[in-house]
């Protein structure tokens, strides 16, 4: 009872200050740059400048939300979460002991306030395996058009038009800053600060070497793609032979002991029978 009564005074003073907000909402605002300000030691007085500190707008970037979503959409994310950790520490406090009493608050805010932090980091891993796993074709389509005499550029226009998916998007920017007159070097600098990883810095590399000293591009593009496979079924095989023991566990728990339970119950069923013959 004294949990949900806490948890009912946290929704009411939220909703009181959002009422204050509402009739003051120009001093409010004020108020709140001046104590971003301080507890930033001047690095963020407004909410742009916070975004850029907790480096929003890079994990947008990262996860393929950046015209999707604003970063005032996920600083309020951060502070719903942190209020939502704060009611369900009130909940949970009369039922821990009273040393965790005293962490338990501050950890359950911590936690809500990362919560959006962490679900763009899992939307960019999600992401960047798609854009890999996408990767060797993409490849093999500029090894083909390189050994057919046309500009990587070309070729990854097209690929933006006609393809889809995060590697399309990414190329499109990549075209797209080449044809405002962004160098090739540039450009695919930016394209692997987008998508960190060996993959794309290799291809970037590939480029450049071939663009400054003339080295074939086509056999260094079709040798990249190869190795790019060939990871991608090393890793389908380490997944399998992890899967083993898991297979081999519900095998000896769930399946041994079902069969086992079957053959009881037959016995059981017969019981009778068995006596009458053994007499």
């Amino acid at each position: 009872m004294t949990g949900a009564l806490v948890a009912g005074a946290v929704v009411l003073a939220f909703a009181g200050a959002w009422q204050l907000a509402g009739a003051h909402g120009e001093g409010v605002a004020r108020s709140a740059r001046r104590a971003l300000t301080r507890v930033t030691a001047g690095r963020a007085g407004t909410l742009a400048e916070a975004a850029l500190a907790l480096g929003v707008p890079e994990r947008l970037g990262r996860a393929g939300l950046a015209g999707r979503v604003s970063p005032a959409v996920v600083l309020a994310g951060k502070g719903a979460g942190a209020i939502g950790g704060l009611a369900a520490a009130s909940v949970a406090l009369p039922a821990l002991p009273g040393r965790l009493q005293l962490v338990a608050a501050p950890l359950l805010a911590v936690a809500g306030f990362l919560a959006p932090d962490a679900l763009l980091d899992r939307t960019a891993r999600l992401r960047r395996a798609r854009l890999v796993a996408s990767l060797p074709d993409a490849l093999d389509l500029l090894a083909v058009g390189a050994a057919s005499g046309r500009a990587p550029a070309a070729v990854m226009r097209e690929i933006s038009a006609r393809g889809a998916g995060p590697l399309a998007e990414e190329l499109a920017i990549t075209v797209a800053e080449l044809d405002c007159g962004t160098g090739q070097a540039e450009a695919l600098a930016g394209l692997r600060e987008r998508v960190p990883g060996g993959e794309l810095g290799a291809l970037g590399a590939t480029i450049e070497r071939s663009r400054r000293y003339g080295s074939p591009l086509a056999e260094q593009l079709s040798a990249q793609a190869s190795a790019l496979r060939a990871d991608a079924a090393r890793r389908v095989e380490e997944a399998a032979s992890r899967s083993a023991p898991k297979i081999q566990l519900v095998v000896a728990l769930v399946l041994v002991p079902s069969v086992l339970l079957m053959i009881l119950a037959a016995i059981l069923a017969h019981s009778g029978a068995l006596r009458r013959s053994l007499r």
